[in-house]
C-alpha cells in the first residue's frame, strides 16, 4: 500500500512537470526557434527567467535579434535587460546602434543606453548627427522676435536673419546646452558684429562678414550641437539710430539751456524784488529819523539850547 501511494504520488509529480514543461515549450518555443534561427543565442531557461524577472522577452528578442543581424556583437542579453528595466527604449537604442554603425560613427552601447536614459531622443540625434538640421535665428516660434537689430557704428541699425546648420556632438549630448543656447549665442554674436562695423554699408556689401566673425568665437562649445555653417539669410536697413540719438541729445541739451536760463532770470527777479525791498526799508528809516527832528527842536527850546530869532 505505501509503495501505490508513492507510486501515485511520483506520477502526479511527473505529470505537474511535464504539463509545466509542456506550457513553457508552448509558451516560450516561438521566440526561443526565432532567436535560434537568427543566432541570436537567447536559451529557453533564459526568456523563463525574463518574465519572472518582469522583463517583455519579446522586447528583449527582437531587439537581440535586429542587433546580431545588424551584426553588433557586442549588444548582450544582460545589457538589454538591464536598461528595459530602467526605464530606457531599447528599440530606439539598437536602431541608432545600427545606424551608427552603418554610418561609421563611433557609437557604443554605454554611450548610447545613457543618452536615451538622460530623456533625449538617441535616434533623432543620430540622424541630426549624419544629416545635419538647419535652425532659424531668430525663430518667431519661440522667441516672437523676426529680426536680429544691431547698430553699426555711423549710427545705422540693420536687421538681419540667419540660418545656422548644426549637427549633433554625441560626446557631448548629455549635459550639453540645446538648441535654446545655440540661438541666443549667435544672435548675441551677430548684435556684436554689426555694432564693430565702422559702417552699415559693409555690411550690406558684404553679410559674409557677420557670419565669419560669429562662426570664429567658437559658440558652439559646452553645447549638444556643433556648427557647421552660420547664413545670413536676410539683412535690411532700419532705422537712423544715430541721427535720432543726436536729435533727442540736442533737444535735451535745449531743454537743460532753457531751464537754466529760467533759473537766472527767476534770480533775477528775486534780486530786483530785494532791491526794492531794501530801498523801501532805507525810506522807512528816513521817515522816521524826519519824525524825530520836530520833537528835538522842542526839547532844544525847552532846555534853552535853542533860541528863536526876534
Amino acid at each position: 500500500m505505501p509503495w501505490e501511494a508513492a507510486g501515485w504520488m511520483l506520477l502526479i509529480v511527473g505529470g505537474v512537470f511535464f504539463l509545466a514543461a509542456a506550457f513553457l515549450i508552448i509558451r516560450y518555443f516561438q521566440l526561443w526557434l526565432r532567436s535560434y534561427v537568427t543566432k541570436a543565442k537567447i536559451g529557453m531557461i533564459s526568456l523563463v527567467f525574463m518574465s519572472l524577472r518582469k522583463v517583455n522577452p519579446h522586447v528583449i528578442v527582437d531587439a537581440r535579434v535586429m542587433a546580431v543581424q545588424a551584426g553588433l556583437t557586442d549588444v548582450t542579453t544582460q545589457a538589454l535587460e538591464a536598461h528595459f528595466l530602467a526605464g530606457g527604449n531599447i528599440r530606439r537604442v539598437v536602431q541608432a546602434l545600427i545606424a551608427a554603425h552603418r554610418a561609421k560613427i563611433a557609437l557604443n552601447w554605454d554611450t548610447a543606453a545613457a543618452i536615451d536614459l538622460a530623456g533625449r531622443n538617441i535616434l533623432e540625434a543620430l540622424q541630426t548627427s549624419v544629416n545635419p538640421k538647419v535652425i532659424d535665428c531668430p525663430d518667431p516660434r519661440r522667441g516672437g522676435r523676426k529680426t536680429l537689430d544691431g547698430v553699426s557704428k555711423d549710427g545705422i541699425q540693420l536687421k538681419a536673419r540667419a540660418r545656422v546648420t548644426v549637427r549633433t556632438n554625441l560626446s557631448q549630448l548629455v549635459g550639453g546646452a540645446t538648441e535654446e543656447t545655440i540661438i541666443a549665442r549667435v544672435g548675441e554674436g551677430i548684435v556684436s558684429a554689426i555694432g564693430s562695423s565702422q559702417s552699415h554699408k559693409e555690411v550690406l556689401a558684404n553679410p559674409m562678414l557677420i557670419a565669419r566673425a560669429v562662426l570664429e568665437k567658437g559658440l558652439d562649445s559646452q553645447t549638444a550641437y556643433e556648427i557647421i555653417s552660420i547664413d545670413i539669410a536676410d539683412i535690411d536697413v532700419g532705422e537712423n539710430i544715430g541721427a535720432r540719438l543726436q536729435a533727442d541729445q540736442a533737444e535735451a541739451d535745449m531743454r537743460v539751456a532753457r531751464a537754466k536760463a529760467e533759473e537766472r532770470r527767476a534770480m533775477a527777479v528775486a534780486a530786483e524784488q530785494a532791491g526794492k525791498a531794501k530801498t523801501v526799508e532805507n525810506r522807512a528809516a528816513v521817515v522816521l529819523a524826519e519824525a524825530e527832528v520836530p520833537q528835538a527842536q522842542a526839547d532844544a527850546f525847552r532846555r534853552g539850547s535853542l533860541r528863536a530869532k526876534s
